[in-house]
């Protein structure tokens, strides 16, 4: 099974860049649009600009957080390939799902194991589960245990304090799909030399396969 791979709370053109250019581009890269709690959250101006370049291979993903009618009229006619969604019901989520014409990755946060089976509140709305910590904008992580033994019927997104000098081969059995942000920055910022290595690393895991 390939592996993919989300990059997310990318904020500055030279990342972007970087990333959609690179030889193993991530298969999607994330934008914090609505959270401004988040020191990766970008303002909506500079998103504009930011989402100019050119995705190539890899999809544009907007990170909202229970988002408003405004800031979804703001940014509808931007490129991005799915939402990203915390907070938000199955009703709110088959509002946006329905009126935005986008895909949607449910983002369940889990403290227990109670918490993971809410995904199947979203069994017939959401493309993809991400589960992630309850951290927000602080990198924390949860016990994957409570996923393993599931059997999803989707694609499976993994977040929460996922670092490149984790053995990456493990989440293979968790999850279709890793979400890393905080891993890959150095004080506060994406660090190139960082992201370098991690797509490297993930490229050569999928090769063993």
């Amino acid at each position: 099974m390939i592996l993919k791979s989300k990059i997310c709370g990318v904020s500055d053109t030279k990342t972007l860049e970087f990333l959609v250019n690179h030889n193993y581009s991530p298969e999607f890269i994330g934008f914090i649009v609505n959270y401004p709690k988040s020191k990766r959250y970008v303002n909506k101006e500079k998103l504009k600009k930011l989402l100019k370049i050119e995705k190539k291979k890899s999809l544009y993903v907007a990170v909202l957080v229970n988002p408003k009618k405004k800031i979804l009229e703001e940014i509808k006619d931007l490129p991005f390939d799915y939402y990203q969604l915390y907070d938000c019901s199955f009703t709110e989520t088959d509002f946006i799902k329905k009126e935005y014409d986008k895909k949607i990755i449910t983002a369940i946060t889990v403290r227990n194991a109670q918490d993971v089976k809410k995904y199947k509140f979203y069994k017939d709305i959401a493309d993809i589960y991400l589960f992630d910590s309850k951290g927000y904008e602080k990198s924390m992580s949860f016990n994957h245990s409570y996923i393993k033994e599931i059997n999803f019927d989707k694609e499976v997104m993994l977040a929460g304090d996922i670092q490149i000098n984790d053995a990456l081969e493990k989440y293979k059995k968790l999850a279709d799909i890793i979400d890393i942000s905080g891993g890959l920055e150095s004080f506060g910022l994406k660090d190139i030399s960082k992201i370098e290595i991690f797509l490297n690393k993930m490229q050569n895991l999928n090769n063993e396969n």
